[in-house]
């Protein structure tokens, strides 16, 4: 059973569709992207998760049942837009961000306090929010989503103004929060770092839910069946009903090239031609197309 299970959700606002009939699964214990342009109805379908707003049509599902306000306490939800108390101490912040999501007094003081030293910001604790730069302060919003171990984390581009060290350190955490049983659904549009972490996602353009299954499962599904070969010896021909040569590029006998496959073609196949033409296959491997690739593909195929 799917942590969450989104059926034939749909929003508008008043001649603007939002949301058009969305069905979805989330499995527990992944990490899921929600990819998609700006604009798409990512922001709304998260908003609905939230029960900040109401759909139109469907339903959500949280753990088999229809989801309520009592499970939003068992939701981590770190928006877009951040957002802080900037006259409060950070401590007294993040103390009462904890205690709105039910975590007693005690609780939320020693969670908080293991926290800070694992992101080794112990000397923030009596700091303003003011007196913090941005990524100091996204640290703590960090924090304070997911200091109450929430089943569900949802982070809408979480490594947004985090330099490339801290961005690593939130990367890091997320996948073991993951281990820890967590299930988080990852809304961004940096494409590495869905190829990095996600398991599975699923991509909404206009409204419309465009794709969704597993990373590795829709990166072979848009490949165009072309291989890299690095050999050496002469340059290849194409070969009809085999493969035709996309590229050669050869340094001193050494030659880089990319095959598209025909139809049909098997690798072995292919291999088994080109060698016998007195070639010597240095290696031969399958080029798979990156999540960015993909994602341009579809969007602006349904433009």
């Amino acid at each position: 059973m799917p942590l969450l299970d989104i059926r034939n959700v749909s929003k508008s606002f008043g001649t603007k569709v939002a949301l058009d009939d969305i069905s979805l699964e989330i499995p527990e214990g992944q990490i899921f992207g929600l990819l998609g342009p700006n604009g798409a109805g990512k922001t709304t379908l998260i908003r609905i998760i939230n029960r900040i707003t109401i759909p139109g049509g469907g339903t959500v599902y949280f753990n088999g049942h229809p989801i309520s306000d009592e499970d939003v306490s068992k939701i981590g939800y770190l928006p877009e837009e951040r957002g802080l108390y900037r006259k409060m101490k950070v401590g007294d912040q993040a103390m009462y961000l904890a205690q709105l999501k039910g975590m007693s007094q005690k609780d939320a003081a020693l969670a908080l306090k293991e926290w800070f030293v694992r992101f080794g910001i112990e000397d923030w604790w009596n700091k303003k929010i003011e007196e913090l730069s941005k990524g100091m302060a996204q640290k703590i919003q960090f924090i304070t989503t997911v200091v109450h171990k929430p089943s569900l984390m949802i982070l809408d581009e979480p490594f947004s103004g985090f330099d490339p060290v801290n961005a690593e350190l939130i990367r890091k955490e997320i996948l073991r929060l993951k281990e820890e049983g967590a299930t988080v659904i990852l809304s961004t549009h940096n494409m590495e770092s869905v190829e990095e972490l996600c398991d599975s996602i699923a991509l909404i353009n206009k409204s419309r839910l465009v794709v969704t299954g597993g990373v590795d499962e829709i990166r072979r599904k848009h490949g165009n069946n072309n291989v890299e070969l690095i050999y050496t010896g002469e340059a290849l021909a194409s070969r009809e009903g085999l493969f035709r040569v996309l590229s050669d590029e050869e340094n001193t006998g050494r030659h880089s090239s990319v095959l598209s496959l025909e139809e049909g073609a098997s690798p072995n196949a292919v291999l088994s031609a080109i060698i016998g033409e007195g070639v010597a296959v240095n290696s031969f491997k399958e080029l798979i197309p990156r999540m960015n690739d993909i994602f341009i593909k579809l969007v602006t195929e349904g433009v």
